[in-house]
């Protein structure tokens, strides 16, 4: 959608059709990941000069160098993952907050970490004006989990790792899933699915992807 086709007043149905249009075309056809997406406004989750573009299917920047992901991925993502009601889910990659919206219409609780306190900040405040009383925000290194909190039903990484963190698959329940996005670069990644049984865990290569790094740490911002 062009600066010119921005919706007017009057078009958020349509807005919203073309949406939920796009999704479909690229892939993400579960009902309830669908309805999720349909009640999570990502307008509001991208601000500054990139707000007209918020219902582009396609990844916009956020501030500290990061990225909100385009909508069809997250699509993918939350799909893959299979939430269900009763379940304890763990991102790892705060970001925007959009994700974690998404996730917190699927599941019975979602903690979210990021390295970043302002994006941590920011999301809470969204999280707290949509009612999302279910997701838990934090300032913590998400590439050790959340041990405290541990285990969890489901596990969704924001990031690229070289291998799926030891220290998340450990957090995983006994036939748990986690989806993250495995790569040695920024241009050769793919996305994983692993599920963990009783025997070890079965991996699925889903898509090619491109994200973000998962770097250890907390930023100074």
């Amino acid at each position: 959608m062009s600066e010119n086709d921005a919706p007017q007043d009057g078009s958020a149905a349509e807005q919203k059709m073309r949406f939920l249009f796009a999704l479909r075309s690229r892939g993400v056809t579960d009902s309830r990941v669908l309805s999720a997406m349909e009640a999570v406004d990502r307008g509001l989750f991208v601000r500054g000069l990139f707000a007209e573009r918020a219902y582009e299917d396609m990844p916009l920047p956020i501030p500290c160098g990061q990225t909100i992901s385009q909508p069809s991925v997250v699509g993918i993502m939350t799909q893959a993952l299979n939430v269900q009601p009763r379940d304890t889910v763990l991102e790892v990659g705060t970001g925007s907050g959009y994700q974690a919206a998404i996730l917190a219409h699927l599941a019975r609780r979602v903690y979210t970490v990021d390295r970043h306190r302002r994006l941590v900040r920011e999301a809470q405040e969204l999280f707290r004006e949509l009612g999302l009383v279910n997701i838990v925000a934090m300032s913590a290194d998400g590439s050790f989990g959340l041990p405290e909190t541990a285990p969890f039903d489901r596990i969704i990484v924001t990031a690229a790792a070289e291998d799926p963190p030891g220290p998340l698959l450990a957090q995983l329940k006994l036939g748990g899933i986690m989806v993250v996005p495995v790569g040695q670069s920024d241009t050769v990644q793919h996305l994983i699915k692993v599920t963990r049984l009783a025997t070890g865990y079965d991996y699925e290569e889903l898509r090619p992807v491109r994200f973000v790094p998962l770097l250890e740490g907390i930023s100074s911002e």
